[in-house]
């Protein structure tokens, strides 16, 4: 199909934000002087400025220009509760005002508490905390790669792994070349890494199958997302992830789900209680931390083993490993989901299948084909997330990152940057297309979202 050229259209939006959001448009300026693009985080400097927030709470931060901006990025996705809930902000505070909370150096009993809860939600042996979702996958590769004496590593095309050296291969799509989920992403990279890493396709059984028969005897783990992130917001099939266990097993491959994103976020634990397939290493960050930096790697005694004394991996998980305060609102968080799992799951996913039709609806009525992932499967009964696409065709089923990512089947600048900007105008942010619903979200937040939607799509209408 063709592509569209929204240089006009973003060029008048830009233009309309310019005069809706002058304060940030100066700080912005203010902030190139001496930070890299204005910031220190490449997704969050959407062009061209982002929106300066000055405070947060529920489902909406406030800008700097005072504008009340009903949010569905929500920290990333990790905050499930919505910004500053009380259950987590409320712990934090006493913990400050009573001499505990900040940087110690010290280990205490909090970490075994939160150890012993993530554990008995995940089915996990042993675990060991760091302070980010990259730094977790890393480690999960250094411990996979050790423990079976192998380089190789397996990713599926499109899946988002953090800025660490295995995970930046085969993550944008690449029209120009015919391998389109094979490159490596960054400069600086030792070309050797691109070398280990194999790419193979979502939920791609038959392909997944011939990759662990070609190169299954060099192959340390298979490292994917049971939920796909970035590349489209699109659930493993039960076929694909239990094929995953028993193609790992057979070739003696570790299995490693990244749950970066969905731990803790269909339910209170593990993507795998849901569907019956138990890695070998699992990561987790994000909802777990309850809002503040905390991850994970979690697994198999005698994997997790290597990371302690004479094992021979090198991790040691960093300064800010187990910060108290990191401890507290991730053991509170965790906790109160295991309390509330059958209250807080049902809401949110009700919600987010409002937000989906609304959307589509809202497109629909001004004959623009969208079309919203994150839908429940028959691996996962229940989502809260959501993503919007435009495929040039109505027939796409918009469920692989080749299709949702390929420029030439879905209008991916519409969805990544006209969309987002245009609903910013309306006071609505969100990310990859739309995002994750919380528990502070409301009915009436969606008929909100859902009428933005609709002043959107006439607004851009006579540009496609």
């Amino acid at each position: 199909m063709k592509r569209r050229n929204h240089a006009a259209l973003l060029a008048r939006l830009a233009a309309d934000y310019e005069r809706h959001s002058p304060r940030s448009a100066a700080i912005q300026r203010d902030a190139l002087k001496h930070l890299v693009d204005g910031g220190s985080h490449t997704i969050r400097l959407l062009q061209p400025f982002p929106p300066r927030i000055a405070s947060a709470q529920g489902a909406y931060v406030t800008d700097d220009d005072g504008h009340r901006i009903l949010d569905f990025w929500q920290g990333h996705y990790a905050n499930i509760l919505g910004h500053n809930p009380p259950v987590v902000a409320e712990a934090l505070s006493r913990a400050f005002g009573s001499g505990a909370g900040l940087q110690t150096g010290f280990t205490d009993a909090l970490q075994v508490k939160t150890a012993e809860l993530l554990c008995s939600r995940t089915g996990a042996e042993r675990v060991r905390f760091t302070s980010s979702g990259s730094l977790a996958t890393m480690y999960a590769t250094f411990l996979s790669r050790g423990f079976t004496g192998r380089e190789t590593v397996m990713k599926v095309g499109g899946g988002w792994h953090g800025a660490q050296p295995w995970g930046l291969v085969g993550v944008d799509f690449h029209a120009e070349s015919a391998h389109s989920f094979e490159q490596q992403e960054s400069k600086g990279l030792p070309r050797a890494v691109a070398e280990h890493v194999i790419v193979t396709r979502f939920n791609d059984t038959a392909m997944l199958e011939k990759q662990f028969a070609k190169h299954g005897s060099r192959i340390a783990c298979f490292i994917f997302e049971p939920f796909l992130g970035s590349g489209g917001f699109l659930p493993a099939t039960k076929e694909f992830l239990h094929a995953a266990r028993e193609l790992s097993a057979k070739h003696g491959a570790l299995l490693v789900f990244d749950e970066v994103i969905s731990g803790f976020r269909f339910c209170a634990g593990s993507i795998a209680r849901l569907f019956g397939v138990q890695p070998d290493l699992a990561t987790y960050a994000k909802v777990m931390g309850g809002g503040m930096p905390v991850a994970a790697v979690a697994g198999r005694a005698d994997v997790m083993k290597l990371a302690g004394r004479g094992g021979g991996v090198k991790f040691s998980g960093g300064t800010y490993s187990c910060h108290p305060a990191s401890m507290l609102a991730s053991h509170t968080m965790m906790e109160h989901l295991v309390a509330q799992e059958n209250v807080v799951y049902p809401r949110v996913t009700d919600l987010a299948a409002k937000a989906r039709q609304a959307v589509e609806q809202a497109f629909a009525g001004e004959g623009i084909t969208a079309k919203c992932t994150g839908r429940e499967s028959d691996a996962i009964p229940a989502s809260s997330m959501a993503a919007v696409h435009f495929p040039y065709d109505p027939s796409t089923p918009c469920n692989s990152p080749d299709q949702t990512r390929n420029p030439d089947v879905c209008d991916v600048e519409l969805s990544d940057t006209v969309l987002q900007l245009a609903l910013l105008l309306e006071n609505v942010f969100v990310m990859h297309g739309l995002g994750a619903v919380s528990m502070a979200h409301t009915e009436e937040d969606i008929e909100k979202l859902g009428e933005a939607c609709r002043k959107v799509a006439k607004r851009i209408a006579p540009f496609l």
